[in-house]
Formats: structure tokens, C-alpha cells, sequence
């Protein structure tokens, strides 16, 4: 399996696979998940956290909804070795300087079952040091109990996406085609859109997606929080700009005009993650900064 590797501006991030049993996948992601939350909830409690964690391996398998037959302990093996060598290279530029890192999600694993009925016992797990100092940070959004029945890679990339970037926001858009960068998505650009409709279509029908609408409209995709979500965690305050910062329908046409061929909705979360403090004027400020990219950046590529 090759290398994968994405760019968004000037950083870069390289995913090498494990030798053998290939990328970290996004049902391995589930154990990572797993660990976190119980992480968080221990540091929550006011106990001390640290990088190597013991878990029981049998609510580690029922938590993600994995199978605790006798084949758990190979799956379970193999899920372990493709966390700990698979290996992410990124590049961090700050201030004028620029920093280069290669990072892996955990550094030692064990596991330990009975040899007579090969029952798994426990898990043992040393975590990558940046995970750990997400979780002392905060910096670890909850998900949902249902994200570990969604059986589809993209459907859980999309819920995400949307817990990472809507949040508590009215709405949230994005075009098709960032889209398809920020999920890794390697299939065609019309494929894709297939995906993606099927998805919201299923989600109009069932609505399966946990706290969130899906809706596929033209080439943008909208999300929007449903009433659940927004009954537990809107009345929360939010130190996240993006949860507070309203724009216009009106100031997406005027931003059109100002950096034509962008997407606006991706010119959007640029202008979220560049924020430092609440803009008084929000449309000028969004507007102002989509003339200056396009100043600065010229045609969409």
C-alpha cells in the first residue's frame, strides 16, 4: 500500500503504512476513540492522566462495536499494529519557521488473554504524547455513541467534519470538491457526489446520522444540528469563534465577487481558522479577507 499524502496550503501531512497490514483505517480510529473518551472522563474526574493506559478488552470491543468471538484477539492484534507503524509526517510553519514531525498514534501495545480459552483479559497501551496533550488541553470534541454503528468510512468522516467544523452553528457548507480533500477521498469527483447523495438521501429517509442533517444540494453539501444536539450542548458557552461569528446570506454573494473562481464556503473556514477574536463588522471582515486572498493567491487552482 502506498503512501498517502495531503496538502492544504503550505502544510503537508504524509501517512506511511505499516509494512504489513497496511494504513490505520477509520474502524481502528474506534479503539483511539475509546481510549480518549475514557482519558477524558478520568481527567474530568480530577485523576492524573498519563501516555499508557490498561483497559478491559471486552467493553473496549462491546464500546466499539466489535465481535467478541474467538477471531477478536487476531482482529484486535492486527488493528493494534497498523495504530502503532503507521506513520504520519506533517510540517508546522509558524511565525516564519517551519518544523517537521513524524508522529505515531500509539508506541507500545499489549494485550493479554487466557491460553486455555483464549478469552481476551485486558489491553495495554502506551499513547502517542500529542494525543495525550490534546486531551489535557481540551482540545478533544465528544461524538455521539451511534458514530460506532455507522458502517461507512465516509459517513463517519462526515460526521467529523461536521462535529469539527459546524458544531453549534446554524449551518455549515462546504463545496463537493474541498470536501473531497478533507475526507482523503480518493475516487473520482463524480463517484464521489454519488457517495455523498446516497448518504443524505439514506439520512433524509432514516435520518441515521446522529446530531446532524446531511443535505446534498447542487455541489455543496449542508449541515445542519439537529434539535437533540442543540437541547444538550447549546445552551453551553463556546470559546470556538466558529460557534459564534455569524455571517449573511448576502456577504457569501459579495465574497464571490471579491475572490471569483474560490470556493466561498472553503474561503469561510479559512477566514474561522485565521480568526483571532470576534470580528464588530462580521460580513466586512469575511468579505475584506476574501479580496486580500485573492490579491494574494490569484485564480482557484
Amino acid at each position: 500500500m502506498a503512501a498517502f499524502q495531503y496538502e492544504q496550503g503550505n502544510v503537508k501531512v504524509k501517512i506511511t503504512p505499516a509494512a504489513e497490514e497496511g494504513r490505520a483505517n477509520v474502524f481502528d480510529r474506534d479503539i483511539l476513540i475509546y481510549v480518549l473518551s475514557q482519558l477524558m472522563a478520568a481527567k474530568n474526574d480530577g485523576q492524573e492522566i498519563g501516555r499508557r493506559v490498561q483497559i478491559s478488552a471486552h467493553d473496549l470491543l462491546k464500546a466499539t462495536n466489535r465481535h467478541t468471538t474467538g477471531q477478536a484477539y487476531a482482529t484486535l492484534r492486527r488493528a493494534l499494529t497498523r495504530l502503532q507503524f503507521t506513520q504520519i509526517e506533517t510540517n508546522i510553519h509558524d511565525h516564519g519557521i517551519g518544523e517537521w514531525r513524524s508522529i505515531s498514534f500509539i508506541t507500545d501495545a499489549r494485550i493479554v488473554k487466557e491460553d486455555s480459552t483464549g478469552r481476551l483479559l485486558s489491553v495495554e497501551l502506551e499513547m502517542g504524547d500529542w494525543l495525550v496533550k490534546a486531551i489535557e488541553n481540551k482540545n478533544v470534541l465528544t461524538l455521539h455513541k451511534a458514530y460506532f454503528q455507522l458502517r461507512k468510512p465516509l459517513e463517519r468522516r462526515l460526521y467529523e467534519l461536521a462535529r469539527k467544523h459546524c458544531g453549534k452553528q446554524d449551518v455549515w457548507r462546504i463545496g463537493l470538491d474541498k470536501l473531497q480533500l478533507k475526507t482523503g477521498s480518493t475516487s473520482t469527483p463524480k463517484e464521489f457526489k454519488r457517495l455523498v447523495k446516497t448518504i443524505c438521501k439514506a439520512d433524509e429517509d432514516q435520518s441515521h446520522m446522529p446530531d446532524y442533517r446531511f443535505r446534498l444540494i447542487h455541489d455543496v453539501l449542508e449541515i445542519v444540528p439537529k434539535d437533540e444536539f442543540l437541547d444538550i450542548y447549546g445552551d453551553q458557552p463556546s470559546s470556538n469563534l466558529a460557534d459564534t461569528v455569524r455571517l449573511s446570506g448576502n456577504a457569501y454573494e459579495k465574497a464571490r465577487e471579491a475572490a471569483p473562481t474560490w470556493d466561498v464556503y472553503f474561503l469561510e473556514q479559512e477566514w474561522r481558522m485565521w480568526m483571532s477574536e470576534a470580528p464588530r463588522h462580521a460580513d466586512g471582515a469575511f468579505v475584506g479577507f476574501c479580496r486580500k486572498w485573492y490579491e494574494r493567491k490569484g485564480n482557484a487552482p
